[in-house]
């Protein structure tokens, strides 16, 4: 169910939130389990909504911006100010598709580091929406990949780790000023 928090889709020269970026314990730390849905977290909402649209991205999840919750923001089309963005509070996976795609992905807490990466082709959510009500998404291409790689970040996964080419991974990783070590690959 599309979210009924508006802000508008656009650029913010300050962002009301700070992304951390790889290599930030942040990034690594397993998100908590949210339990009281009210207005702060609705503005939290808001501020991670103008943070994703100012750094240009179609997700954001609460540890990128150095919050432990279990709390994502998705709009896979930024560009259409009539498409509400998704909003996942507590979100679990209850089915992946045995199809896999790969495809590139890359993350605002890595700036510049595009890699292809192996995923379910589609996957089967449940949360709760930002007014606490229970929900059930079925997703497939742009918008189930997007979940996969938000839902990594609520386990302290990154997208990087699922990178299997490891050389050409260090070496884009090099190239934009990130280290490798903080690379920890999932089985």
């Amino acid at each position: 169910m599309p979210s009924e928090i508006a802000v508008e889709k656009k650029k913010l020269k300050n962002p009301p939130l700070k992304l951390h970026y790889l290599g930030d314990r942040a990034l690594r730390q397993p998100a908590k389990r949210i339990t009281k849905i009210d207005d702060e977290l609705r503005q939290l909402v808001r501020e991670m909504l103008q943070t994703m649209y100012s750094s240009d991205g179609i997700g954001l999840a609460a540890p990128q911006v150095g919050i432990n919750k279990q709390l994502i923001v998705i709009d896979c089309e930024p560009d259409n100010p009539a498409k509400p963005p998704l909003v996942l509070i507590n979100p679990v996976i209850k089915q992946v598709s045995p199809e896999i795609c790969v495809a590139q992905e890359g993350c605002l807490s890595i700036p510049n580091v595009y890699m292809d990466v192996k995923r379910p082709e589609v996957v089967e959510i449940a949360y709760k929406d930002e007014y606490g009500r229970p929900q059930t998404l079925k997703a497939g291409d742009l918008l189930g990949r997007c979940i996969q790689h938000e839902m990594d970040h609520l386990n302290g996964v990154v997208f990087v780790d699922r990178v299997e080419n490891s050389l050409t991974l260090a070496q884009e990783l090099s190239k934009n000023g990130f280290s490798y070590q903080a690379v920890k690959p999932v089985a």
